[in-house]
């Protein structure tokens, strides 16, 4: 099947031939992207590597397309620098929304994942900081004149930690303290109950989470209805088991970042000593939380729309 056939034949994405036919593979470079609606042009080097039994060996141009039940299944985006990714995604998002959305009045949202320390909160800031930086330079939009932050917006999960009275209130809870930030350790019912809010009445209330007190604070996020992209970012919001498969069925579209599990340990394990952790105390919670924790979120990357290569920032 020629991919051609599926996808615009306009796009920023150009697809060369590949001389390995036993992957049914194509490298894909983004080349120019324009996007006349938000006055926007760039030029990226970024390179995305689309793997899939449907990809032929013609060449053909596509548009990063908004729909997850795509035939040609989990796209790779690598870069040279993180730079690079986040041009490239911030490019995909407007040309996505320009071209193949049709729901003007509604939220476009994606869900994004990967292992503690793989950078989902800089990766989602910086996008999210783009997409208002292009909105808010339009002035035919006045509509975004006033606010800079009124087009796209980032929810953290981090919000939906459960209490430390609940974590009181188990049989366990030393082990609860141990665990925290492990699946139960969450209430990803309340999650879901805020995301189809956002989605049935376009706005809704999410919490944030102070780490300086360690709980919740209700209602610190606000997600209105100027608000049109809306990145959702945390560790386990494309597992399939149970409630997370239905938090991840409300997203627009599935990222997640893949890092090597012993970099991303590596990262934890500074920021825990940074926070005043003792060494050997950071590291026995690596090994007794976070690592079994990262463990399960890469087995959810066959979930995703889009796998992301982490690049490190040069030093």
């Amino acid at each position: 099947m020629n991919i051609s056939s599926l996808l615009p034949t306009s796009g920023v994405v150009s697809c060369r031939n590949y001389s390995e036919p036993s992957t049914n593979r194509a490298i894909c470079n983004v080349s120019r992207c324009h996007f006349p609606m938000f006055g926007c042009t760039s030029e990226k080097i970024a390179k995305l590597t689309c793997q899939s039994s449907h990809i032929d060996s013609k060449r053909s141009s596509w548009v990063l397309s908004s729909h997850s039940n795509l035939p040609f299944g989990n796209r790779i985006l690598e870069a040279s620098s993180i730079e690079e990714i986040y041009d490239t995604l911030t490019d995909h998002l407007l040309q996505t929304l320009e071209n193949n959305w049709d729901d003007s009045n509604g939220k476009y949202i994606i869900g994004l994942s990967g292992p503690p320390g793989s950078g989902k909160s800089t990766l989602a800031m910086e996008v999210i900081r783009k997409l208002n930086m292009v909105m808010s330079e339009k002035d035919s939009r006045k509509d975004f004149s006033d606010n800079i932050d009124d087009f796209a917006i980032v929810v953290p999960m981090d919000g939906f930690h459960l209490y430390r009275s609940q974590l009181d209130a188990m049989e366990d809870s030393t082990e609860a303290y141990a665990r925290r930030g492990a699946p139960w350790t969450f209430d990803p019912a309340l999650l879901l109950k805020r995301l189809q809010i956002l989605k049935n009445e376009g706005t809704a209330s999410f919490p944030s989470f102070d780490h300086g007190v360690g709980d919740p604070v209700e209602d610190d996020i606000f997600v209105s209805q100027r608000h049109k992209v809306v990145i959702i970012e945390g560790n386990y919001l494309l597992l399939e088991d149970d409630i997370w498969n239905d938090i991840s069925s409300i997203f627009n579209e599935k990222w997640f970042i893949e890092i090597d599990i012993h970099k991303s340990m590596q990262r934890v394990l500074k920021r825990h000593i940074s926070t005043g952790k003792p060494p050997d105390t950071a590291k026995w919670r690596i090994d007794y939380n976070d690592r079994p924790n990262a463990e399960l979120i890469m087995k959810s990357k066959v979930n995703a729309d889009l796998v992301i290569q982490s690049v490190d920032r040069p030093v």
